[in-house]
């Protein structure tokens, strides 16, 4: 019993030390979550008024509306476990997902291990896999725009792809995080309508528009997946913080459990010996 509460004690120190680490990244991702969101968010607003304005006009692959029968999924997880339902829910969603649309057909690109192995053993046709970008906890601009540019160019060559989603895991708080399918291309568009909305922004291209949607456009989907990593992996880290702290109470919770049990047979031992010796000398 004492080689056990030892044992659990060491458990303990791990699951402390890992809040706390898990605690640390939080707070880094967390200030670069809160940062990105006005960027994409208004990004993704502009082009979207853009591209409801110059529907007809102009002719872009990354715009152009397809058909409705083959899906790619970029599905954004963790490199990474004991981060509770974490990689469970987000991989729940994208099974889901697949449940409603199971007549389209349908590929991945996993982006973090945990998607890639769960996802390969149900026989998912994956096309790509980024491994080990998103775990330590430090994610470069540079690579969500690698990943953007080849999936353009494997969305813009493969014309029988007509639509790409992209899964990954909202942050709310560190106890509150959700999973998020989001259409990445094509692009979806504004619709526009006077009559609901009122006047409408007036655009002056200094460039001609095609021009302004050849730079721009790529560069969205390149912040929507930066995005997209930035919230997976500060909600990891809140997800981790939360396991963690439950999983340091637990231990703590056994090792009184684990006293006390030790604590009851060692009297129960020493009773009976008292006994023995005093009946002993009763008998002499």
């Amino acid at each position: 019993m004492r080689r056990r509460i030892k044992s659990v004690k060491n458990t303990q120190q791990i699951t402390k030390a890992m809040k706390m680490v898990a605690a640390a990244k939080l707070k880094r991702s967390q200030d670069r979550v809160t940062a990105s969101r006005p960027f994409a968010g208004k990004m993704s607003k502009v082009l979207g008024d853009l591209s409801g304005k110059v529907a007809g006009e102009i002719s872009h692959p990354l715009l152009d509306e397809r058909g409705d029968e083959k899906y790619l999924i970029v599905l954004i997880s963790g490199d990474k476990g004991l981060a509770g339902a974490f990689n469970a829910n987000v991989i729940k969603a994208t099974q889901a997902f697949l449940a409603e649309n199971a007549d389209k057909q349908t590929s991945m690109i996993a982006i973090g291990r945990k998607g890639r192995d769960y996802f390969r053993r149900r026989h998912v046709e994956l096309v790509d896999e980024y491994i080990g970008l998103t775990g330590t906890g430090s994610v470069k601009y540079a690579d969500a725009e690698t990943i953007a540019n080849k999936l353009i160019e494997r969305f813009t060559e493969d014309t029988t792809i007509d639509k790409v989603f992209v899964v990954f895991t909202e942050f709310k708080t560190v106890l509150s995080q959700r999973p998020v399918i989001e259409q990445l291309l094509p692009i979806p568009k504004t619709e526009q309508d006077d009559a609901a909305t009122g006047a409408q922004a007036e655009y002056i291209y200094e460039q001609p528009a095609a021009e302004i949607f050849a730079k721009l456009l790529p560069k969205q989907i390149a912040t929507q997946i930066y995005k997209g990593m930035l919230e997976s992996v500060a909600s990891f880290f809140g997800s981790q913080m939360t396991a963690m702290d439950s999983a340091s109470k637990n231990a703590g919770e056994l090792i009184d459990t684990l006293t006390l049990n030790m604590n009851r047979v060692r009297q129960a031992a020493i009773t009976k010996e008292i006994i023995e010796v005093v009946s002993g000398a009763a008998a002499a």
